[in-house]
């Protein structure tokens, strides 16, 4: 007879590990009527996202920016605020996956109250266009300011901007940032095939 033993930590208490996998496999796993197109789309978004993330970070090793500070405040480390809005930025864009998934159309249970309630179609999809829009402007006009060597306030670009360096330094810069153009409209497009399947649903569960 075989004899399975759950893996255990230090301690002596049962792993987790296939618990995580399964709130994983639960949370990017896609509800029936989802295309394969959408998906791909959807699990995109965040990969667009990372590696500009994993720059800023890679950034914080830098010597010549050890000391920087920018326009923070005093109380506000920036490998604190770097790491901040990393974090915070591929939650934002793993947000799209919602609207291929199971949460995206009901509450997860694990949210207080609103425990297994139904997701109104525009309570996600309104949110979700706006930010199509605001992240393909905002990009855009990033890249555009970029190639006019000024900021995006109309100022000169300051002398210590990756792509001054030019060389290497630029190409790094340009290969994790570039793929943020993609992000607005890959969301656009997930945000518009998540309103036609919702209501896809509704006109069939009304019949």
């Amino acid at each position: 007879m075989t004899v399975h033993v759950s893996p255990a930590t230090p301690s002596g208490a049962p792993g987790t590990p296939g618990r995580l996998r399964t709130a994983w496999a639960a949370a990017h796993a896609p509800v029936p009527g989802v295309r394969r197109w959408t998906r791909i789309a959807a699990y995109a978004v965040p990969l667009t996202v990372l590696p500009s993330s994993l720059w800023r970070v890679a950034v914080l090793f830098d010597e010549s920016t050890a000391e920087k500070t920018g326009n923070l405040p005093v109380w506000l480390p920036l490998p604190v605020y770097v790491v901040l809005l990393s974090v915070f930025s591929e939650l934002v864009a793993f947000t799209a996956v919602g609207l291929i998934a199971a949460w995206g159309e009901a509450v997860p249970r694990w949210v207080p109250l609103l425990r297994g309630r139904r997701v109104p179609t525009a309570a996600a999809a309104v949110p979700a266009a706006l930010g199509a829009v605001l992240l393909t402007v905002l990009w855009t006009a990033a890249f555009v300011a970029d190639a006019a060597g000024v900021t995006l306030r109309g100022d000169p670009a300051p002398r210590d901007f990756p792509t001054a360096a030019g060389g290497w330094e630029a190409a790094v810069f340009y290969a994790c940032y570039v793929p943020l153009l993609a992000w607005g409209p890959l969301l656009a497009a997930v945000t518009v095939a998540y309103v036609r399947r919702r209501s896809r649903a509704r006109s069939a569960g009304s019949r």
